[in-house]
C-alpha cells in the first residue's frame, strides 16, 4: 500500500473534524492536552467537548486544579464516562505534577504512563499535540482502519502502535491520529463503513 498516497488523499479530502478534535488542536500545552485526552476516555467526543470547555472555566494549570473540589469537577465534567472517578484522577494527578514535578508535565511516555489512569494512548497524544514530539496515539479509529486497510495486521491498539513505529514514517507520527480519527468519524465507520464515498477505498484490503 502507498502509506504517502493515502495520507495525501486524506489531508485533501478535508472531512469534517469534530469539534474537540479542533480544540485538542489548539491547546499547545502539554497539561490540557493530558487532561482533555482521560476526559475523552470511553467519552464520545461531541460529549466531550463541552465537558472540556467546562471543565478549563474552573482551571487551566496544575496549581489551580489541585485545589478544586471533587465534587465541583464531577459536575462541571458530567456526562463523560466514569465523571467522578475523573475528577478524582485529575485532581490528584494534578498535585502530583504541581507538588512533585514542578508543574511541569514529563515529556517521555515512561514518566507519563506512572499517572494512575494514563496509558500509551494519552501518553502519546501528549507527546505530539502537547510537545510536537514524534509519537503515534493509536486508538480505536487508528487501530481499526490501518487494520481494515491491510497496513498492520494486529490484534490490539499497542500491537498497532509498535508495528506502525516500525512501519510507518516518521513525518505522519503527530498527524495520524487527527487524520484517522476524522477519517473513522466520518466514513470508516465500526459498523457499517460507507465504502462507497470512501476517498481511500481503492488503497484498502478491504476492498480487494
Amino acid at each position: 500500500m502507498n502509506i504517502d498516497k493515502v495520507v495525501q488523499i486524506l489531508k485533501d479530502a478535508k472531512q469534517t473534524r469534530s469539534e474537540f478534535v479542533d480544540l485538542m488542536d489548539t491547546f499547545n500545552d502539554p497539561y490540557l492536552v493530558l487532561i482533555s485526552c482521560i476526559l475523552s476516555l470511553r467519552t464520545n467526543d461531541r460529549t466531550t467537548y463541552p465537558a472540556t470547555l467546562r471543565m478549563l472555566e474552573l482551571a487551566k494549570t496544575p496549581h489551580e486544579m489541585k485545589a478544586v473540589k471533587a465534587d465541583d469537577l464531577a459536575k462541571a465534567i458530567y456526562p463523560v464516562g466514569f465523571y467522578e472517578n475523573k475528577a478524582k484522577q485529575i485532581i490528584e494527578l494534578s498535585r502530583q505534577i504541581d507538588e512533585e514535578l514542578g508543574g511541569v508535565v514529563p515529556d517521555e511516555i515512561e514518566d507519563l504512563i506512572k499517572f494512575k489512569g494514563v496509558g500509551r494512548k494519552t501518553a502519546n497524544l501528549v507527546l505530539s499535540r502537547g510537545f510536537n514530539k514524534p509519537a503515534i496515539c493509536v486508538d480505536v479509529h487508528v487501530h481499526r482502519i490501518f487494520n481494515r486497510l491491510g497496513y498492520v495486521n494486529t490484534k490490539t491498539p499497542e500491537e498497532t502502535e509498535f508495528a506502525l513505529r516500525k512501519k510507518l514514517p516518521v513525518k505522519y507520527w503527530i498527524d495520524i491520529n487527527t487524520l484517522m480519527v476524522t477519517h473513522g468519524q466520518n466514513v470508516c465507520k465500526p459498523i457499517k463503513p460507507n465504502c462507497s464515498v470512501c476517498p481511500i477505498a481503492g488503497h484498502c484490503a478491504k476492498n480487494i
